[in-house]
């Protein structure tokens, strides 16, 4: 009885291997070739994929650097210029920003509407609890103008709730002084 092995041919290396052989080709080779292929495909897609993923945000540092290492650069910048051109930790100018709006929007809304307005003001007491933890005492941020504003809005909304209660609503002058307070640090912003 005569055994015929039928020929194949490996798709990676085109060697000519027998049937046996070719069943058990480790797929290492396979393996290899296709991460260096999708790294190829990473390092081609890399700027479209920030595009798509960032928005328009490369196309921004982009404009202002002109090159596209000025581009990623940004991207990956911990640090930030602000309206006032002083360059400040991203992480304190988003938790700052987040406070100033959640605080501007609590302010705002109607206390009539409980519902509404709880969940409203929740957001702000979270954020600001989010804010004064991680930048409360900071020596990066504890002298510019935006940090001292906003925690004197805080410190005016909490003075006003330990003297009139969790529950009491806002006076008019307290909410003009806070307001007005988070205009000026959003300028600095």
């Amino acid at each position: 009885m005569t055994t015929f092995f039928s020929l194949k041919t490996c798709p990676i290396s085109d060697k000519i291997l027998s049937e046996r052989e070719y069943k058990l080709q480790p797929r290492c080779e396979i393996v290899n070739q296709e991460i260096s292929c999708s790294r190829r495909h990473l390092l081609a897609g890399f700027g479209g994929l920030l595009a798509f993923n960032c928005g328009f945000s490369p196309l921004v540092a982009w404009a202002e650097d002109e090159t596209l290492v000025g581009a990623i650069k940004s991207l990956f910048d911990p640090n930030e210029k602000t309206k006032s051109g002083k360059v400040l930790p991203k992480a304190y100018l988003n938790s700052a920003r987040e406070v100033v709006k959640t605080l501007r929007e609590s302010l705002k809304e109607d206390p009539n509407d409980a519902a509404k307005f709880r969940r409203v003001a929740d957001a702000a007491k979270e954020s600001i609890r989010e804010y004064l933890g991680n930048w409360r005492g900071q020596q990066s941020v504890i002298n510019e103008e935006s940090y001292v504003v906003i925690e004197k809005a805080i410190r005016t909304l909490a003075s006003f709730y330990s003297k009139a209660g969790p529950s009491a609503p806002l006076s008019e002058q307290v909410k003009s002084e806070i307001i007005s307070n988070l205009d000026t640090a959003d300028k600095f912003l």
